[in-house]
């Protein structure tokens, strides 16, 4: 049979499919994503051959590092792409929001914080302007750095927080743009024997879910995402796009929950069953 439909899913572009002169069918998926170490991408991944699944049970689900050059339709998720005809991604701004309010309301609306930034995607850039956009509200709130790009890493936060530590004394709170960059800044807190302060995220990893179980932990909370959810709806929207279905809204975010060790139990984590 032949190849109707090819989803390129990553960072930059998440998934793509042939543009059809008239409808057609799902037959053939192809992936491609960021690192498979990471369990977001994991989840991706899943989210996206169950939705292809439900369409198309004898779909092919290949894995391919780009798209072909031409004739595609483009569905995203995790970030916006330019050009792309769908996009499903966490509402990001408010993802910031709910991790920076948490983080006042913990210090009482004042205090001395620390952005740990990231790549300039625009998930990244809306995590920091949620956050900065709460934080403005509090005058007694001074942000001592918002500018170093951590990576997005362990290794990047483990890095960019041990040089902030020394360049300041007294710090009381810290926004990191994902988990692993928390979870890096929180050893390089222990390294140098500093607890001061506590962290919020986003993501709602498996890690972040350790992190907030323990009960020792820095790091307070996450505001999740759902790569799962993200990734299955925009195939299932780039599917539409193929039949010839115009979508109702070219672009879905998804509220982000804030999960804290009060709530984790209800929480459905990335590797939860489906």
């Amino acid at each position: 049979m032949k190849t109707i439909a090819k989803l390129l899913c990553g960072v930059a572009l998440a998934a793509v499919a042939v543009a059809p002169a008239s409808a057609k069918d799902l037959n053939k998926v192809g992936i491609s994503v960021g690192l498979l170490g990471n369990p977001f991408f994991v989840a991706t991944i899943k989210g996206i051959e169950d939705a292809a699944r439900k369409i198309n049970p004898n779909v092919e689900v290949p894995a391919v590092k780009k798209a072909q050059a031409a004739g595609i339709v483009v569905a995203a998720f995790d970030v916006s792409a330019p050009g792309a005809d769908v996009t499903v991604m966490t509402n990001n701004v408010k993802a910031g929001e709910a991790a920076c309010q948490y983080l006042v309301d913990q210090t009482g609306g004042k205090g001395d914080y620390v952005i740990l930034n990231g790549p300039a995607s625009s998930s990244i850039l809306e995590r920091v302007k949620g956050c900065k956009d709460v934080l403005a509200k509090h005058p007694d709130i001074k942000i001592l750095s918002d500018d170093q790009n951590a990576e997005g890493s362990r290794d990047g936060g483990l890095k960019v927080f041990q040089s902030l530590l020394t360049r300041f004394d007294k710090i009381d709170a810290v926004f990191a743009i994902n988990d692993p960059t928390a979870i890096g800044a929180q050893l390089a807190a222990k390294q140098l024997n500093r607890s001061e302060f506590i962290f919020t995220a986003v993501d709602g990893a498996p890690d972040i879910e350790k992190e907030l179980s323990s009960g020792t932990s820095m790091i307070k909370a996450s505001a999740s995402q759902d790569p799962y959810v993200m990734a299955g709806q925009s195939l299932q929207m780039a599917a539409e796009v193929l039949a010839g279905k115009k979508p109702a809204e070219a672009t879905v975010l998804l509220d982000p929950q804030l999960i804290t060790a009060e709530n984790l139990k209800d929480y459905k984590g990335w590797t939860a069953a489906r």
